[in-house]
């Protein structure tokens, strides 16, 4: 592997988002430490990576001894220190400010000095976000895509103070990890969120209107753009509370009206159905497979 990285740690490793990126990790050949505050939460995401390495396995995409390897590089504590000796250290824990800079303070007097710090945030500034530690110059916007065991692009963003050094660091773990790494702004959404966020609230906002039922829209985009994913259940996969921080910040920036989070999403979101994690949105769900699993 063609990086200065050796090992990996994963913060919010019981979510969907971060059982991914451990996945991703993995998969490619770095020992991979999962930090979460749950260990129940660690041990489903265990769970459904196992499934999900196995249906690899059922479909020809890797050996059942590379399976094997995979899972054994996997670790998960609900001990902070246990993230002591990684090189670097992804955090996809809960989008919010506060929450990601005390998180990054904690790491800071637990992690190597040399270790890089990376915030999968799509919403939030990672030059504010690196404000929450004394190695600035060492956090980047590692911005993964759901799911992350699947899509390939990551949006990387350096923060104001973020070093040349460390942002070519960061690139080269991407592309040893077999991903697509692409260069951004340290702006809200960066390239793809800025994009869909608007267009997912369009297709909201057309199931409200009584235009065409979700199913019935997914469909239609999916057979006429050919996109793998209609937007719905897309939104559904990434958590409708998750769009509402999305519009939350991007609409206060860009006053565009499509950005508004729609009254449709209000109510999902206080009625609490908020996707696959809840088993109810604009779809019912009753598994809690990993998707692509």
């Amino acid at each position: 592997m063609n990086t200065k990285i050796q090992k990996v740690g994963v913060c919010g490793a019981g979510g969907t988002m971060g059982a991914g990126i451990a996945i991703v990790a993995a998969r490619a050949g770095f020992e991979t430490a999962c930090f979460d505050t749950s260990m129940e939460g660690l041990n489903l995401a265990r769970g459904q990576t196992e499934g999900f390495f196995s249906k690899s396995v059922e479909r020809g995409k890797m050996t059942a001894a590379d399976r094997d390897v995979a899972l054994a590089r996997l670790s998960a504590s609900t001990d902070m220190d246990a993230l002591a000796d990684c090189d670097l250290v992804i955090e996809a824990v809960f989008e919010d400010l506060d929450v990601k800079r005390e998180l990054l303070s904690a790491l800071d007097g637990i992690c190597k000095p040399e270790a890089l710090f990376a915030s999968n945030t799509s919403t939030l500034s990672i030059t504010e976000i690196a404000a929450g530690c004394d190695r600035q110059d060492r956090v980047v916007g590692m911005h993964f895509c759901l799911p992350a065991q699947l899509m390939k692009l990551i949006e990387m963003s350096p923060g104001v103070n973020t070093s040349d050094e460390a942002f070519a660091d960061a690139w080269a773990w991407t592309e040893a990890a077999g991903q697509q790494p692409v260069s951004t702004q340290d702006k809200p959404g960066f390239i793809l969120n800025a994009l869909l966020v608007p267009f997912n609230n369009d297709a909201i906002r057309a199931v409200e209107a009584g235009v065409a039922s979700a199913a019935d829209i997914d469909k239609a985009i999916k057979a006429g753009l050919n996109y793998k994913m209609g937007p719905l259940e897309l939104l559904d996969l990434v958590g409708l509370d998750t769009q509402m921080r999305l519009c939350e910040a991007f609409y206060p920036v860009t006053l565009d009206p499509r950005a508004s989070a729609p009254p449709l999403l209000r109510r999902m979101v206080a009625a609490g159905h908020l996707g696959r994690k809840t088993g109810r949105g604009f779809f019912t769900y009753d598994d809690n497979v990993i998707f692509g699993g």
